[in-house]
């Protein structure tokens, strides 16, 4: 659990910058450059990912149990993770109406992920994994509603229509064929 929890601290440390030192910040890309900080920031990310989730791994060969959810939980978080994947898909898609009205689909995505993950789970490693994303979450959207948002480019159906099918078939690639080679678990 150790390498996990190192792994979370460097990954949600990374994506915690702007939420406790956004002016630190903008001084160390006004001082490095964009694509510096961008390629720093990427690398500490990508570590901190790969170690979170290794020692994510490792944790399940000697897990221990704090409760024992019900099974119908399982079918709460494959339908709570449809949403996830489209609001994550919405912070990408440009001009869909889901980001013009939420402003952080991506934050909220995680959000719901995480909250999802922790109702079906109830190990010691899981609690404390998907409970530190959702507690980044958190305090990640507070920080991003404070920030003075660029205005939204105009919402138009296409791009809302487009958010929609391609979240749809992410969640469907990800839970019926993808899951279970790369996280070790059926989705059912």
């Amino acid at each position: 659990m150790t390498v996990m929890m190192l792994g979370l601290v460097i990954f949600l440390g990374v994506h915690s910058v702007r939420i406790v030192a956004d002016d630190w910040r903008s001084a160390r890309i006004a001082q490095w450059g964009e694509w510096r900080w961008k390629a720093l920031y990427g690398l500490a990310s990508l570590i901190g990912l790969a170690l979170a989730i290794w020692g994510f791994g490792q944790m399940r060969l000697s897990p221990v149990q704090l409760w024992v959810p019900p099974v119908a939980l399982r079918h709460l978080v494959a339908l709570l993770m449809i949403p996830a994947f489209v609001l994550v898909v919405a912070a990408y898609v440009p001009r869909n109406h889901l980001k013009a009205r939420l402003g952080h689909p991506m934050i909220l995505g995680v959000k719901l992920w995480a909250f999802s993950h922790l109702l079906a789970n109830g190990r010691l490693g899981d609690v404390v994994f998907f409970g530190a994303f959702l507690a980044w979450a958190i305090l990640d959207f507070r920080a991003a509603r404070r920030r003075p948002a660029p205005a939204p480019a105009a919402p138009t159906p296409g791009a809302t229509l487009a958010t929609l099918v391609i979240g749809v078939l992410a969640y469907a690639a990800f839970a019926f064929w993808l899951h279970a080679p790369l996280i070790g678990v059926p989705v059912m």
